[in-house]
């Protein structure tokens, strides 16, 4: 295969270790609001937003009274709230420390834009990619190829010239379904799903 033009990099689970925070935001939430929610389907289920989460929850679990923006909003402020302790997946982040500056470089989260952008942030990597693009501006999410075509938009780069980083089952749809090189970094950490 020929070397990328671009690298792609999802953040929740590949830049960023905070999986296990969204966790402890998603147990508060669904306790407060007395929904059923596992940590096998949360895992399951990474890399889709948490609105269109708590939509299916809805519809599921036939909670007509679950505002689903209004809820994912209390969750991104609990998980907010444990921001400090997020830290990076090292070996991820040490691949586009060696590739900043050579190559264009992206991030395609799931996330929203505000809480993507404090991560980023607050792991001192946000000025190293070209663009973020996150769930508020594709309309179709992972599985789905969109948000990362619209990275490879942004950049000016073919898909099939990136290679692009994932840490779950939909978020690796989405990039072969863009045409991209996959990377599943789980290997990378030695990550077994819990539960």
């Amino acid at each position: 295969m020929s070397p990328p033009l671009g690298l792609i990099f999802d953040c929740d689970g590949t830049l960023a270790d905070t999986m296990p925070l969204h966790w402890r935001a998603w147990s508060a939430i669904s306790a407060r609001h007395r929904f059923e929610f596992t940590e096998s389907r949360f895992y399951a289920l990474g890399g889709v937003p948490t609105r269109d989460i708590l939509k299916l929850i809805a519809t599921e679990q036939s909670r007509v009274d679950l505002d689903p923006l209004a809820v994912a909003r209390e969750k991104e402020t609990i998980y907010l709230e444990l921001l400090p302790q997020v830290g990076p997946v090292r070996e991820v982040v040490e691949i586009a420390r060696e590739h900043q500056g050579r190559i264009p470089m992206a991030v395609a989260s799931g996330g929203s834009r505000h809480a993507i952008r404090r991560v980023l942030e607050h792991l001192g990597i946000h000025g190293w990619f070209q663009t973020v693009v996150t769930s508020e501006d594709v309309t179709r999410q992972k599985p789905e190829p969109d948000i990362f075509l619209e990275a490879a938009r942004r950049m000016g780069i073919d898909p099939a010239r990136c290679r692009a980083f994932e840490d779950t089952d939909l978020g690796m749809q989405s990039i072969r379904a863009a045409g991209m090189e996959a990377v599943d970094v789980r290997p990378l950490r030695g990550w077994v799903m819990p539960g």
